[in-house]
């Protein structure tokens, strides 16, 4: 069925994580409670991670305690709402918003993104309303979460210090250069492999090659024969990003 088979390649490679003594952040918008894992060191950063289509903020809370664990940085978690995705002939599942093919994306579901935005725009003023300056706040995503990410972190009106987007494109291409106005030049990395089956590769590059059009620092890393989902070298570049570019 489409639907078992989507969300096991959404998952291919990501750790599914155990249930761990975490903290919970309010949400609106009917939004799930995002997990927060809090650092065991001074606070210098925090990760907005965006889970992909069908999993959950617990689907990586094993790799923010593992691969990408930092002591001294805050990770938050969310988790999309469950609603209909017509690509799986309408099943609810945690989406971020609906998709109806994986072969093009001129047809997109702008309302659904933007609703998932400006959440993300939420939980990134609520963090500094907490006290953690904007250029410390990092807003990453893998697949569909990533595109949530990417879209974002280019459009939200703080100024942050990072953007990761893994196995995953910009959505809603044609409200750029104009949406980016304050982080035309915040570091993004960009992560796919080559052998992607559900993102393909060529819209992960195409989407780099607009964004340097308008913000030149971003890099697009490849990894060769990987699929959708994540390897260990990948998590090495993404911690290393993290580490570079917190504030000191």
């Amino acid at each position: 069925m489409l639907k078992t088979r989507l969300v096991s390649l959404v998952k291919d490679s990501v750790k599914i994580g155990s249930c761990i003594s975490r903290t919970f952040l309010s949400a609106e918008m009917s939004q799930p409670e995002p997990i927060v894992i809090d650092p065991s060191a001074d606070h210098k950063g925090t990760l907005i991670f965006l889970h992909g289509l069908g999993d959950t903020g617990h689907g990586w809370s094993d790799a923010m305690y593992g691969e990408l664990s930092i002591d001294t940085y805050k990770y938050i978690l969310p988790t999309a709402s469950a609603i209909p995705v017509t690509l799986n002939m309408g099943m609810k599942m945690p989406a971020w918003y609906d998709i109806f093919t994986l072969s093009e994306f001129d047809r997109e579901d702008g309302p659904g993104i933007k609703k998932s935005v400006s959440y993300i725009h939420q939980l990134i003023d609520t963090e500094v309303s907490n006290g953690t300056p904007s250029e410390s706040i990092f807003v990453g995503g893998f697949s569909q979460g990533g595109a949530i990410a990417l879209y974002a972190g280019l459009t939200c009106q703080k100024k942050l210090g990072g953007i990761i987007a893994m196995s995953c494109y910009l959505p809603l291409r044609n409200d750029f250069p104009a949406s980016c106005t304050i982080n035309k030049d915040t570091p993004i990395l960009m992560c796919h492999g080559s052998s992607d089956p559900v993102v393909q590769f060529r819209f992960g590059q195409m989407s780099s090659i607009l964004i340097n059009g308008f913000n030149p620092t971003i890099k697009f890393k490849t990894y060769p024969g990987l699929a959708h989902g994540a390897c260990a070298e990948e998590f090495r570049d993404i911690k290393q990003f993290l580490t570079q570019n917190t504030p000191k």
